[in-house]
């Protein structure tokens, strides 16, 4: 039994991107902040498995409506009847109920990281040297207590936080994401991580403190 071929909306959307100016799908994709995978699936139908805020960007990108850009990439068409506009005004609401809802969500992240702030600076550099020597005295070692902090950590990783690197790795130095805390470096120097920097996805959230490696190895001279 042969099956139906996809649904292709190529002509849709070269009709769309004439209307809003772009030449091509890179154009488009770097005017959305989108990548082109994003927009050949909406070519090939997929406009209804694609996240909202996607869908979101290519709209604005094409100088369309949602509910337009909906229309014009899936098989659903407005239905003939007195409850199409009810119907349409529920798609609608629903569509700025979860952009409200990863809105408020990014919000509550980026409030929290900022209390965290102090915490997540610190903490790796402190868990590292707990590991190395154990607190003196009748008390337990202090890598014992690191389980402890593991369900913040893994909140953090939930909300797509994530270290730049580990306190004490060699990284080469980007001024982009690093800080230097000493000395000078060149773009691509080799620099030592003391404490640790946080990016969200692509957003830098906290830059990496470092420090030359050669300024390191001379004080391991002196």
């Amino acid at each position: 039994m042969a099956q139906s071929a996809s649904p292709d909306y190529a002509s849709q959307l070269q009709r769309l991107m004439q209307q809003a100016g772009f030449s091509s799908l890179k154009a488009l994709s770097e005017k959305a902040g989108v990548s082109e995978l994003q927009l050949i699936r909406l070519r090939r139908g997929l406009a209804v498995q694609t996240r909202v805020d996607t869908l979101v960007k290519i709209s604005e990108a094409l100088g369309i409506s949602l509910t337009e850009l909906l229309a014009a990439f899936s098989d659903v068409a407005p239905a003939p009847s007195p409850d199409a506009a009810l119907q349409q005004e529920c798609r609608r609401l629903q569509v700025q109920l979860e952009l409200q809802r990863e809105s408020l969500l990014q919000e509550f992240v980026l409030s929290s990281v900022q209390v965290l702030e102090s915490w997540m600076l610190q903490w790796p550099t402190a868990a590292r040297a707990a590991q190395q020597v154990p607190i003196s005295g009748p008390a337990l070692p202090a890598a014992r207590l690191l389980p402890l902090v593991r369900p913040v950590e893994l909140l953090l990783q939930q909300w797509g936080v994530e270290a730049l690197a580990p306190v004490g790795e060699k990284v080469p130095y980007d001024p982009q994401w690093h800080q230097l805390m000493e000395g000078t470096a060149e773009p691509g120097e080799p620099v030592l991580v003391r404490y640790t920097g946080y990016r969200q996805g692509d957003k830098l959230l906290f830059r990496a403190k470092v420090s030359p490696l050669k300024e390191v190895e001379k004080r391991k001279k002196e």
